[in-house]
C-alpha cells in the first residue's frame, strides 16, 4: 500500500482528493490536512510515502511546503492554476493535476506513483537470490568493542550510539535513524546495506524497510513489531521465517 498525505485548503477540493484515494486499491489515506503547515506536524510525527498537494494555499503554499521538507516523498501537486505546471516538475513532482481533474486523470496520477516506487525498490534491492540478512541476523561485522559511528545529516556529521538507535528507516536513498531519548529521527543519505555492515547481532532487519533494535521491542502482535505506544512496524513476507525464530529462541512458554 502507498501511504498519502492529502493537503488542500478548499474543503470540497480535499473531500474528492480523499474520495478518489479510497478508490483506488494501492492507495491509503494516511492523513488529510487543510494547510501545509498542517502537514508539516503531520510529518514530524508520521512517515507517508506520497503526497497530493495544492500549491495555491495561504501561509505557505504547497510548492514552498515541499522545498522546505529535508526528505520530500513523492509528489503529486494539485492545482486550478496551469502556470505551476513548469515549476511543479522544477521540484521533480511525479504528477500535475489540474483543477477540476477527474477519476482518470488521478488514476493516472496514482499509477505513475506506483511506478515510481517500484522502480525504487528495484533500485534499492539489486538481488533477491542471497538475502543473509533475513535468513540470517548474525551476519552484521560490527566490532564489538566500539559502540559508535558517524552519520552525516544535512551539514553535520553526527556521533551516534549505536546502542541508542531504536530503529532504521529506509526512504528512497536516505535512511531515518530513530534514537532513544530524541523526538526527530536523523535524516541521513545511506543505504540499508552499509548501516547494516556497521550494526551488531541484536539488530535484525524485519522488512525491506526497517531494521529494528531488538533489545528495543516491547510487543510483537500478528506481524507488527510494536516498539513504543506511538511505532508499531510491520514484518515483510521475506523476513518473517528469520525473525519467528529469532523469537522462538527467546519465547518461554508453550
Amino acid at each position: 500500500m502507498i501511504r498519502c498525505l492529502a493537503i488542500d485548503d478548499e474543503p470540497l477540493a480535499l473531500q474528492q482528493i480523499v474520495a478518489y484515494i479510497g478508490k483506488v486499491p494501492f492507495l491509503e489515506l494516511a492523513a488529510q490536512c487543510q494547510s501545509a503547515i498542517e502537514a508539516r506536524r503531520f510529518l514530524e510525527q508520521n512517515v507517508v510515502d506520497a503526497i497530493f498537494c495544492d500549491i495555491n494555499m495561504p501561509d505557505l503554499n504547497g510548492m514552498d511546503f515541499v522545498k522546505s521538507l529535508t526528505v520530500p516523498p513523492l509528489i503529486v501537486f494539485t492545482t486550478a492554476y496551469a502556470e505551476y505546471a513548469v515549476e511543479g516538475f522544477k521540484v521533480n513532482a511525479v504528477d500535475y493535476l489540474l483543477k477540476p481533474f477527474g477519476m482518470q486523470d488521478f488514476q493516472r496520477a496514482a499509477l505513475r506513483l506506483k511506478e515510481r516506487l517500484e522502480a525504487k525498490a528495484e533500485k534499492a534491492e539489486p538481488a533477491h537470490t542471497t538475502d543473509t540478512s533475513a535468513a540470517d541476523h548474525t551476519s552484521h561485522h560490527a566490532p564489538a568493542e566500539d559502540d559508535t559511528i558517524f552519520l552525516k545529516t544535512e551539514y553535520r556529521i553526527v556521533k551516534v550510539s549505536i546502542s541508542d538507535i531504536r530503529y532504521v528507516e529506509a526512504m528512497s536513498e536516505y535512511l531515518k535513524v530513530y534514537l532513544e531519548n530524541e523526538p526527530k529521527p536523523i535524516v541521513t543519505l545511506l543505504s540499508m546495506k552499509k548501516i547494516e555492515e556497521h550494526l551488531p547481532d541484536y539488530f535484525m532487519r524485519i522488512h525491506r524497510s526497517y531494521i529494528i533494535n531488538l533489545k528495543k521491542i516491547q510487543e510483537v502482535n500478528k506481524n507488527r513489531v510494536i516498539m513504543d505506544s506511538d511505532t508499531n512496524l510491520p514484518v515483510g513476507d521475506m523476513y518473517k521465517e528469520a525473525f519467528q525464530k529469532y523469537l522462538d529462541t527467546k519465547f518461554l512458554g508453550k
